[in-house]
C-alpha cells in the first residue's frame, strides 16, 4: 500500500474516531434530567475536592453515655433575661406578661408594648398604690417551657393560641382565664396565585383538606414551621391530624395519613422568618402565616392568597401558678383596658381583628392531646426514612475557650434529642480535616463514640470551613447509596472565620447541585457567613450564644432529626 493511500486511510480513521467519540461526548447527557446532570457534575468536582483534601480518620473513642444527664429541663433553658423587655414597668407593684413576639416586638409587631406603656401612665391603683405592666417578648413554644419547668414563671401569660395553656394545664401547671382574647388573629395557609387557581380548578375549593390532598399527591410544595415552638406550625400539625381522623387524631389511620402528607413536605422550618425567606426565593409554594403578619407584608399580600385554618388564634391572657390576687388584679385591669374602643381601633391598624367571621371547624382538643400530637410528629415527620446527618465541628485557634467549650456542652447535652434510627457522623477542622466518627446508626454504640469525640475535641491552626463541608458531603454520598431514601442534612457548628481551603464560591455549585441542606450554629460568629451558607439550600441559621445554644439545638433537632 503506498503512502498515500496509507495516509489517507489514517486520516479516515481519525475522522472516524472523532465522530464516534465526538458523539458519545454530546450525546451522554440525553435523556437524563436537568437534576440528574447537575447531581452527576457536582459529584465529580466534590470526588477532586476531596481528593485534594485527602482527609484524615481519627481513631476512635468512647465515652459513657449517661441517660439521665441532662434531663433537667430547665437546665437548658437560657436565662429568661435573653428575652427582651418590649415594655419595663414603671412601679414597684407590677404583673409581668410573656407574650407571643406578634403583639410584643416593634413596629406593627408592638400593638400590646405600646398598650402596657400607656396603661402604665394612667396611674392605675390596687389597694392605694400604682401599678404597672411588665411585657416580655418570648414565643408561645419557650415560654410554656419556663413556665412548666419553673425555670421563669410570670404573673400572666398572652401566647398567640389557647393550645399553649392547654398544654400548659395538661403538664400540672394552674391557669386561671382572665381573658380568651386580647386581640382576634386567626393562621392561614398563603399559596401562590398559580398554586391557588390549580387547586381550586381540581379540588373546587381551597381548604385544609384539599392542601393535604395535592401536598400528598407532590402537586405543590408546601412548608411549615416548628410545632414545639410556633403556634401556627402546632395548630397545622394537630388540624392535619385531625382532617385524616377528626375524631382520633393520635390514631394510627391519623398517623399513617400524616406520614403521607409529610413526604411531600420539604422541611419544617425554625421560624417563620426562614419560611417566608424560602419562599421570596421560590422553593415553596406555599406556606403558613397569621393573617395580621400577611396584612402587614404588602408583598405577600400582592402575591398569595389566604386561607384559614385551624384554630383561631386569640390572644388569651391567664394568670399563670399562684399568682397573687393583686397581681390578678392588675391582668384584669389591664385587660379591660385593651378592651376599650381606642385599644381596638389600634389593633386594627395594627393588622388585628381581621377575618372576624372565621370559626374553627374542630372540636378542641385536650391538653393531653396537644403534647402526644407533639411526640408523634418527632417519631413521625419522615415517614420512617432515617436522617443522614454529618456534624462538622469548627476546631481552629479562633474557637479556643468558651466558643468550643459552648459547642462541645451543646452537642453532648442535645445529642439525646436525634433519634436513634438515624446515621450521625462528625468531622472537624481547622487548617486540616479529620473525621472523627464515621457515619453509622446512632444507636448506644455510636453515641458513645460521637460523645468521645466531642469531648476530646480541641482548638488550633487556621479554618478550613468548606473543606469541611465537602468531607462532610461526601460521606454522605457514600452513606447514601446503602440508604437511598434517607435524608441528607449537614450541621456546621462554627464562628464562622473562614481562612483556609475552598471558598463558598468554589462549592456552591456542588451544594447546590446536591441538595444537602446546611444547618449552621455560630459561636460568637461571623453570622453573615455562615448565613450565606445555609442559604444555599433552604437551611437555618442560629445565633448561639454560649446562654441559649443548647436550647437552640434542641429546638433544631426536635424540628429536623
Amino acid at each position: 500500500m503506498g503512502k498515500n493511500k496509507i495516509g489517507i486511510l489514517a486520516a479516515v480513521i481519525v475522522i472516524v474516531c472523532a465522530v464516534v467519540f465526538g458523539g458519545i461526548y454530546l450525546t451522554r447527557n440525553l435523556g437524563k434530567s436537568d437534576k440528574v446532570i447537575s447531581q452527576e457534575s457536582a459529584l465529580s468536582s466534590l470526588e477532586k475536592m476531596v481528593n485534594k483534601i485527602s482527609p484524615d480518620t481519627a481513631a476512635p473513642v468512647k465515652s459513657p453515655v449517661e441517660f439521665d444527664a441532662g434531663e433537667d429541663e430547665a437546665a437548658e433553658l437560657p436565662d429568661i433575661d435573653t428575652c427582651e423587655i418590649g415594655t419595663p414597668a414603671s412601679t414597684s407593684l407590677y404583673a409581668e406578661i410573656y407574650s407571643s413576639p406578634e403583639k410584643a416586638g416593634t413596629g406593627t409587631d408592638a400593638w400590646l408594648c405600646e398598650m402596657a406603656e400607656d396603661f402604665n401612665r394612667q396611674g392605675f391603683t390596687v389597694n392605694d398604690q400604682e401599678v404597672s405592666i411588665q411585657v416580655r417578648k418570648v414565643n408561645s413554644g419557650q415560654a410554656l417551657d419556663y413556665i412548666a419547668t419553673g425555670k421563669a414563671v410570670p404573673d400572666g401569660f398572652s401566647p398567640s393560641s389557647m393550645l399553649w395553656v392547654d398544654m400548659l394545664n395538661a403538664k400540672g401547671v394552674e391557669t386561671d382565664v382572665i381573658t380568651e382574647r386580647m386581640v382576634g388573629n386567626v393562621a392561614g395557609i398563603l399559596l401562590s396565585d398559580a398554586t391557588y387557581k390549580k387547586i381550586t380548578e381540581k379540588y373546587g375549593s381551597v381548604d385544609l383538606k384539599a392542601i393535604t390532598e395535592a401536598t400528598e399527591a407532590g402537586e405543590f410544595t408546601m412548608g411549615y414551621t416548628n410545632p414545639f415552638a410556633s403556634s401556627a406550625g402546632l395548630n397545622f400539625l394537630v388540624c392535619t391530624l385531625e382532617r385524616y381522623d377528626k375524631s382520633n387524631p393520635l390514631s394510627e389511620t391519623a398517623v399513617d395519613g400524616f406520614r403521607k402528607f409529610q413526604e411531600n413536605v420539604p422541611f419544617v422550618a425554625l421560624t417563620t422568618m426562614q419560611m417566608r425567606e424560602a419562599a421570596e426565593r421560590g422553593t415553596l409554594d406555599g406556606f403558613i402565616l397569621e393573617y395580621q403578619s400577611y396584612q402587614n407584608d404588602s408583598a405577600l399580600s400582592r402575591n398569595y392568597k389566604f386561607t384559614p385554618f385551624g384554630y383561631r388564634h386569640d390572644n388569651p391572657l391567664v394568670s399563670v401558678g399562684e399568682t397573687s390576687p393583686e397581681k390578678k388584679e392588675i391582668l384584669q385591669m389591664f385587660a379591660e383596658f385593651c378592651s376599650s374602643e381606642e385599644a381596638v381601633k389600634r389593633a386594627d391598624e395594627f393588622g388585628f381583628n381581621g377575618m372576624e367571621d372565621y370559626v374553627c371547624e374542630y372540636d378542641t382538643v385536650s391538653g393531653d392531646v396537644l403534647v402526644d400530637a407533639q411526640k408523634l410528629y418527632k417519631v413521625n415527620k419522615d415517614n420512617g426514612k432515617p436522617v443522614i446527618g454529618v456534624f462538622v465541628t469548627d476546631t481552629s485557634g479562633s474557637m479556643a475557650g468558651a466558643p468550643l467549650n459552648a459547642l462541645q456542652e451543646s452537642l453532648i447535652n442535645s445529642m439525646k434529642y436525634i433519634n436513634a434510627d438515624n446515621y450521625i457522623g462528625l468531622v472537624s477542622y481547622s487548617d486540616d480535616v479529620t473525621i472523627e466518627v464515621p457515619i453509622g446508626k446512632f444507636d448506644l454504640n455510636q453515641q458513645s463514640l460521637f460523645k468521645g469525640a466531642v469531648e476530646n475535641l480541641y482548638a488550633s491552626g487556621g479554618t478550613a470551613t468548606f473543606d469541611g463541608i465537602c468531607v462532610a458531603m461526601d460521606m454522605i454520598n457514600k452513606a447514601l447509596e446503602e440508604n437511598p431514601g434517607a435524608k441528607p442534612m449537614i450541621f456546621v457548628l462554627s464562628d464562622g472565620e473562614t481562612n483556609s481551603g475552598y471558598s463558598l464560591n468554589d462549592i456552591r455549585n456542588v451544594l447546590s447541585g446536591l441538595k444537602i441542606p446546611v444547618y449552621t450554629i455560630g459561636y460568637n460568629a461571623d453570622l453573615a457567613a455562615l448565613q450565606s451558607i445555609s442559604a444555599v439550600n433552604e437551611a437555618a441559621s442560629i445565633d448561639a450564644s454560649t446562654d441559649d445554644v443548647v436550647y437552640q439545638l434542641k429546638n433544631l433537632f426536635n424540628a429536623n432529626m
